[in-house]
């Protein structure tokens, strides 16, 4: 017998309810495809916590394997903690489910003598990172699966820096999870433990905001051109309609527009394939409204609000998309610019990007004196330098190419609603110079040079897609390009070797050219796909972008 059928069949038993119990019966009779994928494994409980696929399953998102990485997350708690710094924020979004997973939480976390601070309804990824140090927990739990589609969640731990977790914290909850071995394990007594249960709402809202838009610069360019910049926001069905419009209208802007249908809090994401950011598609009826109304601006937001994407138009009047890079080297350059007016920067002060993203914000940060650290694909790894530098020195911003970009110490992960804020003001002050958006972005490109990049993701679902994923990246660990686009390769850099890097070990490869052009490989950790970063310099970038596409994506 399979060992995915026996799994499926320990499934019957009385740990499970009557509804639950009927439907793997169903997947037992049949389609044996669709009932290995469901039970050939445990979901994994990563280094960051949980996402996958809703459904019945050991390898899929539901109340019992939510319950169980709970009760693994509290034991570890229980055990490592001192009992009067033992509480623990949680906050969900939009995704179907992301409710009932939220509360299933808090009941075992107050199951398990926790205090427990648990949002009231839906709010973004970076208000509950803010939340866990403004109450002082040990650690927090966002229900979300950030920009995935609309058949995935997720559970994302943090810890009492409000940062996702790292090594070693990671690794020891982590084995904690996998030691729960059934759902009779899990404490679980709703009610019982109520009064350890605290709401949170816009007392929290309030603070937060106050605290993030203190990180503004120019409330003079604000004062002058916000109220007529027109602005069109879409939070994509997500929690970014309850603080991004907030955030905005605070700072002066008065026209922006919505688009109705994706201000509507719904986890099948019904006017978008995908709600995520990074594709085109997703901004299509933000940028419809745009035309509509003559904006100058579009923002949109992820289900969770920490990743951004942008729409601006060019010296035609067309409305382009900028990717992830070109948002976050724009921003970057706009806040050193300030602080340097400012006379804020010394050598205290830096700025983190991850190893995928753009060498522009490295140039950029060489102009102004400011020191920049690379570090792994992740924006908790960006928050870890955060941690690691505290006392010691001041984190002005950072970004990564997936759309994610923060401002300041509040927050220690990716903050799409600062990101809004920043990215509109920075529109005031080029229009204060008789610009837009896209000509600051061209002047940046004049004086550091034109860089380009691509991202290209081959999907690989299932087992087999696990297994093809791993080979592929057994052979190009084995056997390198010996060029790049006709270039030769003069440097392969494998992050699983941490001696040579000085990073955490990580499943990814870096392949560098001898002008410079790199491509990086690495399997997502969120999602049953191979990613492809390209990177290219100078006035052929464009051309070799292409080329590298063509060599890499068979």
């Amino acid at each position: 017998m399979e060992n995915y059928l026996k799994t499926a069949q320990s499934w019957l038993s009385d740990s499970f309810d009557e509804e639950t119990r009927e439907e793997v019966r169903k997947m037992i009779a049949g389609d044996p495809v669709v009932l290995e994928d469901a039970f050939y494994r445990n979901l994994e409980f990563g280094t960051g916590g949980l996402r996958g696929v809703l459904g019945i399953g050991t390898n899929r998102m539901n109340k019992y394997t939510v319950g169980m990485a709970t009760q693994g997350l509290a034991n570890y708690i229980v055990k490592n903690v001192p009992k009067g710094e033992n509480s623990i924020c949680i906050s969900y979004d939009c995704r179907n489910h992301s409710e009932e997973f939220a509360h299933i939480t808090a009941n075992v976390m107050a199951a398990n003598g926790l205090k427990v601070y648990l949002f009231e309804n839906l709010r973004p990824t970076p208000e509950l990172s803010y939340a866990i140090r403004l109450k002082g927990s040990i650690a927090g739990v966002m229900v979300t699966a950030s920009h995935n589609p609309a058949e995935y969640n997720g559970y994302k731990v943090f810890w009492n820096d409000g940062a996702q977790i790292t090594s070693p914290v990671d690794k020891a909850i982590v084995a904690e999870v996998n030691a729960i071995s059934s759902p009779a394990e899990v404490k679980f007594d709703p009610g019982v433990n109520a009064s350890k249960i605290e709401y949170m709402g816009e007392e929290v809202d309030k603070l937060y905001l106050d605290d993030i838009l203190s990180l503004t610069l120019d409330e003079e360019s604000r004062a002058k051109y916000a109220k007529d910049l027109k602005i069109v926001y879409t939070p994509l069905h997500g929690t970014g309609v309850k603080l991004v419009p907030e955030a905005l209208a605070r700072l002066g802007f008065e026209s922006v527009y919505h688009v109705k249908e994706q201000d509507v809090n719904d986890g099948d994401f019904p006017t978008v394939k995908s709600p995520n950011p990074e594709e085109a598609s997703a901004l299509a009826m933000a940028i419809a409204k745009a035309e509509e109304v003559g904006a100058d601006l579009v923002l949109a937001t992820d289900p969770d609000a920490d990743r951004m994407g942008i729409a601006v138009r060019n010296n035609e009047g067309k409305i382009v998309l900028f990717n992830g890079n070109q948002t976050a080297s724009m921003m970057t350059y706009y806040v050193l610019r300030k602080w340097a007016e400012k006379g804020k920067i010394d050598p205290t002060k830096y700025c983190v990007k991850t190893i995928v993203t753009t060498e522009l914000i490295t140039a950029i940060c060489k102009k102004f004196g400011v020191k920049v650290y690379n570090v792994l694909t992740g924006f908790k790894y960006i928050a870890e330098i955060v941690k690691r530098n505290e006392g010691k020195g001041e984190f002005i911003c950072g970004g990564e190419e997936s759309y994610g970009f923060n401002l300041g110490e509040y927050v220690r992960d990716k903050d799409a609603v600062i990101a809004c804020s920043i990215v509109s003001e920075c529109a005031c002050w080029a229009a204060s110079q008789g610009k837009s958006l896209y000509q600051l972005m061209q002047d940046i490109y004049a004086e550091f040079g034109y860089y380009k990049e691509g991202l290209t993701s081959l999907v690989r679902k299932g087992k087999a897609g696990v297994e093809e994923i791993a080979a592929i990246m057994t052979s190009y660990r084995n056997n390198p390009p010996a060029e790049l686009a006709g270039c030769k390769v003069v440097k392969v850099v494998d992050y699983l070797d941490t001696a040579s890097t000085g990073l955490p070990s990580s499943n990814v490869l870096q392949f560098f050219s001898e002008e410079g052009d790199v491509v990086s490989v690495r399997p997502s950790g969120t999602e049953p796909k191979i990613k492809f970063y390209f990177g290219a310099r100078g006035n052929s970038a464009d051309a070799k972008i292409a080329a590298l596409r063509d060599q890499f994506i068979k």
